[in-house]
């Protein structure tokens, strides 16, 4: 049996019911094949897979609070820890109802790649519980977050474990937790990312993610002699990642035609006027409908059906997994768009990126594209390992250097290895010979 196929059949057989991490492995063994096979028996007799898709450590935890009514409840916290030969495991935390060891297995397995591919000096970690802000008041949220503190703080460090935002846990959440184990260690370090620029945090931490999109875009661009002005853009999404990457190419004197919400999208041939979406998406909580109303010329459509169709040099997929089907990667192929570069993870279903590939579209992986958020948490944590605070021309100036670098890797990686077009396994390959030179480097331990 190939190597890569008796490692997915054991973690299918001792984790039958870890459907996800079952998943995110055996799509990332499938990608490296073509380089493990090259020399299965050196990876085979030094175990190489099985160090990298078995977690060094998982960590569970009771957390235990106490509500505005008296109340005693308890909920279920982890942190997973995997793989630190690049350097400190480094990932963020969940506070969502759903999340339990399978999610957070996965979403560490996938860190390692995600950090290997944008350069940084980390390897994967996860963490969160089965907890959400909604519906509790500022103290519940406040009494819960210490609690968690309480029972991950011993695994963390700025030099072991750094533990960063995520989904259900922004800057309130974080300035809790540092504040917590800011008390129980007495240390002042890098151990936590994410936090208010008031005590610890970095410029464009919020922006970051939206940021590297286009400038991504722009160093595709520039290796076929293309340049960012004037190209234009259709984008979906109107939330934090879509506007920022609406800003950043703008900025860059691209033309942004769309955005959308959960109940439609709009054309503005004119260009997306941002002060009017941000007024309307983010001051009044409105639906898209209402910059339709506001802005000339604009058009507005129900539904997410047809904002594809939409010619455009530059597609930003900002909304969510699999919003582009074969049908709308028939029409981007038509219509010669020249990039699909996603801030959403997954944007395309399976066929369409097949077909995307098939038919000279670029389509970048997502976590190369929406690498700016870990870039930017990175930039934080060597602020506060140097006790620095730099400015945000200067984070922004090492945010674009860093996007660059990432599509540099991924462009030599998918030439150097004959991918064609195939940019989702040049960013598994590439990462997996970082992590992998790293642990060769460093023997069996």
């Amino acid at each position: 049996m190939a190597y890569i196929d008796e490692i997915i059949g054991r973690i299918a057989e001792e984790y039958p019911e870890q459907k996800e991490y079952q998943r995110v492995v055996g799509d990332f063994l499938t990608s490296v094949q073509p380089v493990v096979e090259k020399d299965e028996e050196r990876y085979r007799a030094d175990a190489i897979l099985e160090r990298m898709v078995f977690p060094d450590r998982e960590h569970a935890f009771r957390v235990t609070w106490i509500d505005d009514a008296g109340k005693t409840r308890v909920n279920h916290g982890y942190r997973v820890q995997y793989n630190n030969a690049l350097g400190p495991y480094k990932g963020g935390i969940r506070f969502e109802e759903d999340v339990n060891a399978d999610k957070v297995k996965a979403l560490g397995f996938l860190m390692v790649w995600k950090n290997a591919l944008a350069g940084l000096p980390a390897g994967g970690a996860k963490g969160g519980a089965d907890f959400t802000w909604k519906g509790k008041s500022d103290r519940e949220v406040m009494r819960f977050s210490q609690a968690y503190a309480k029972e991950v703080f011993r695994y963390l460090g700025a030099d072991e474990d750094i533990l960063t935002s995520d989904i259900g846990a922004g800057i309130r959440e974080m300035g809790y937790l540092i504040g917590q184990i800011r008390k129980l260690t007495n240390l002042c370090d890098g151990r936590i990312a994410g936090k208010g620029r008031a005590f610890g945090g970095t410029h464009l931490r919020d922006e970051a993610t939206g940021y590297g999109i286009p400038y991504f875009a722009e160093a595709a661009l520039e290796t076929v002699g293309e340049s960012a002005e004037g190209k234009t853009v259709t984008l979906s999404g109107a939330g934090k990642v879509a506007v920022h990457a609406a800003q950043k190419a703008e900025e860059l004197g691209m033309k942004v035609l769309t955005a959308s919400d959960s109940n439609g999208w709009v054309y503005d041939p004119a260009g997306i006027d941002l002060d009017l979406l941000r007024q309307v998406k983010f001051a009044e909580k409105a639906r898209m409908t209402e910059y339709a109303k506001r802005r000339p010329g604009s058009e507005y459509h129900t539904g997410s059906e047809g904002i594809w169709e939409v010619k455009c040099d530059i597609a930003l997929p900002c909304a969510a997994a699999h919003e582009i089907g074969l049908s709308q990667a028939k029409i981007l192929a038509e219509n010669g768009t020249f990039a699909v570069c996603p801030g959403a993870n997954e944007p395309a279903t399976p066929e369409a990126a097949e077909y995307l590939k098939a038919n000279g579209v670029r389509l970048f992986p997502y976590q190369a594209c929406n690498a700016g958020g870990i870039v930017v948490t990175s930039l934080e944590w060597s602020q506060d390992s140097m006790h620095l605070h730099w400015s945000e021309k200067e984070v922004e100036r090492q945010l674009r250097h860093h996007m660059h670098e990432i599509f540099r890797l991924l462009e030599d990686t998918v030439r150097e290895c004959g991918l064609k077009n195939d940019y989702i396994a040049g960013a598994d390959i590439a990462a997996f010979r970082r992590v992998y030179d790293a642990m060769r480097a460093q023997g069996i331990v």
